[in-house]
C-alpha cells in the first residue's frame, strides 16, 4: 500500500481575544485563520507542530501593531528573530530645519554646488585645450567636415538675428542721443555717441548675447539628446574620443564665427544709427560716415572684437558641459538646456562688466580673476596628461575654490565701485 500524503491542518479559536493556534502554521494554511484574527491582542502558540517563515512574518506583523506573542519554543523564536532583521526597516527623515538654519543650509549647499560647476568648467576647458593640442600634432584626428558644418549652424543662421537686433539698437540708440543732445546744441556728437558705444561694448555685447541663447541652448540640446540615447557612449565604446568629435569642433566654430558676426553687428549698428540721425537730425549719410572716419579710431573695433574669443569659448564650454550633464529623463533636458543659457549670458556680462571699469581695483580683480582661470587651465590639462595623480588633484580642487573666491571678489568690485556708500569714497 501506498501512502497517503498528509495534508497540513491548523485549529485556530478565538477567546475573550486571544487566538488560540494550534497544529501546522504554514504558508498552506494561513487562510484558515478566524476573521477576526487580526483583532487578537494576545496569540497562544504553545501548541504548534510546523512552523515556516511565511507564518513567522504574519506574526511579525501582528507583533507590530502590539499583539503578543506566547508559547513559543526556541527554534520557533529564533526564526521568528531571523524574519524580524530581514524585513525592511522604514526610512525615518530628520525633521527640516527652520527658519536661520533653513537659509544656511540653502547658501550652503548653493556654494557646494557653485564650486562643483567652477571645478567641472574649468576641467572642460582643460579638455577643449588638451584636445586642441591633440588636434595640432595629429591634424588627420580633427573632423574639419564638423567644424564647417558648425560654423554654418552657429554663424552663418544667425546673421539675420544679430544684425536685426543690432539694427534696432542703433536706431534706438541715435534716437535717445539726439534727444538728450539737442538741448546742447550738440547734435553732431551723435556720431561718436553711436560710434563708440557701438564699435566698444554694444556690438559684441549684444551678439554674445544672442549667440549664448541661440547657440548654448542647441549645444546642450544636441549633446544631451546623444547622452539620453547612448551615443556618447556608444563612440567611446568604439574608441572615438568625444571631447574630439564632439567638444573640439563646436568650440572651434564659435570662436571663428562670434568675431565675424561681431563685426556684421556693428555694421548693422552703425547703419541703424546712421539712418535715425538722418531722419530725426537731418545727418546725411556723407557727413556721417565722414564724422566717423575723422573722429573714430580704428582701436575702437579692436577693443570690441578681442572680446569675442573669450566670450566665444565661454560659450561654448558651457553648453557642451551642460549636455555632458543632460540625464536619462527629458526633464533633465530641459533643465540643462535652459541653465546653460542662463550660465552663459551672466559669464559674458560679469566679464565685460569688470573690464570696462574705470578702476583700477576692480580691474586688477579680474585679471586676478583671470590668471587664475589660466591656472586651472594648465592644472586641467596635466591632470588629464598625467591621470590625475593625488598633488595635481588636491591644487586642482585648491586651485577651485581660489578662483571661486576671486570671482566673487571681482563681482563685488564691478557692482560696488568706490565711490558709492557700499564701498566708501575715493581719498
Amino acid at each position: 500500500m501506498v501512502d497517503q500524503p498528509v495534508f497540513p491542518k491548523l485549529t485556530a479559536t478565538m477567546t475573550d481575544g486571544a487566538l488560540r493556534i494550534s497544529g501546522d502554521f504554514t504558508v498552506w494554511t494561513l487562510e484558515s485563520l478566524p476573521a477576526g484574527a487580526d483583532g487578537a491582542k494576545v496569540i497562544e502558540l504553545g501548541d504548534l507542530r510546523r512552523f515556516d517563515t511565511a507564518a513567522a512574518q504574519y506574526l511579525a506583523g501582528r507583533e507590530r501593531d502590539g499583539a503578543t506573542l506566547r508559547g513559543l519554543n526556541e527554534v520557533q523564536a529564533a526564526l521568528l528573530g531571523t524574519v524580524r532583521k530581514a524585513e525592511p526597516k522604514p526610512e525615518i527623515l530628520p525633521p527640516e530645519p527652520q527658519g536661520w538654519r533653513a537659509t544656511c543650509e540653502r547658501t550652503g549647499r548653493q556654494l557646494v554646488s557653485g564650486l562643483g560647476l567652477i571645478n567641472e568648467l574649468a576641467e572642460y576647458l582643460g579638455r577643449f585645450l588638451a584636445a586642441l593640442g591633440r588636434a595640432i600634432r595629429s591634424p588627420s584626428e580633427f573632423r574639419f567636415t564638423s567644424l564647417v558644418y558648425h560654423c554654418q549652424e552657429t554663424g552663418l543662421r544667425a546673421v539675420p538675428i544679430v544684425a536685426l537686433m543690432s539694427f534696432l539698437i542703433g536706431v534706438v540708440l541715435a534716437f535717445q542721443g539726439a534727444s538728450q543732445l539737442k538741448y546742447f546744441g550738440a547734435e553732431i556728437f551723435v556720431v561718436d555717441l553711436i560710434a563708440i558705444a557701438i564699435l566698444r561694448e554694444l556690438g559684441i555685447l549684444l551678439t554674445a548675447i544672442i549667440v549664448a541663447g541661440r547657440t548654448a541652448s542647441a549645444l546642450t540640446a544636441s549633446i544631451g539628446s546623444m547622452k539620453m540615447n547612448e551615443e556618447i557612449d556608444a563612440m567611446r565604446t568604439l574608441g572615438l574620443d568625444p571631447d574630439m568629435v564632439l567638444l573640439l569642433p563646436r568650440v572651434l566654430a564659435l570662436i571663428i564665427t562670434l568675431p565675424i558676426l561681431g563685426l556684421i553687428s556693428d555694421v548693422a549698428g552703425l547703419v541703424g544709427g546712421g539712418l535715425m540721425s538722418w531722419i530725426d537730425l537731418g545727418i546725411s549719410p556723407a557727413m556721417f560716415t565722414y564724422r566717423l572716419l575723422a573722429d573714430t579710431d580704428v582701436s575702437h573695433v579692436f577693443v570690441g572684437l578681442v572680446k569675442a574669443p573669450v566670450f566665444a569659448v565661454i560659450i561654448g564650454v558651457i553648453g557642451c558641459h551642460a549636455g555632458m550633464k543632460v540625464g536619462k529623463d527629458a526633464e533633465s533636458l530641459g533643465a540643462q538646456t535652459s541653465g546653460s543659457v542662463v550660465r552663459a549670458i551672466f559669464a559674458v556680462i560679469v566679464f565685460l562688466r569688470g573690464r570696462r571699469s574705470p578702476h583700477p581695483v576692480t580691474r586688477g580683480a579680474f585679471g586676478a580673476m583671470m590668471a587664475a582661470v589660466a591656472v586651472q587651465i594648465a592644472l586641467g590639462i596635466m591632470n588629464v596628461i598625467h591621470a590625475s595623480p593625488l598633488p595635481l588633484a588636491l591644487a586642482h580642487q585648491l586651485g577651485a575654490v581660489l578662483l571661486f573666491t576671486l570671482i566673487l571678489r571681482a563681482r563685488h568690485n564691478a557692482r560696488y565701485p568706490y565711490e558709492t556708500s557700499v564701498r566708501g569714497t575715493v581719498r
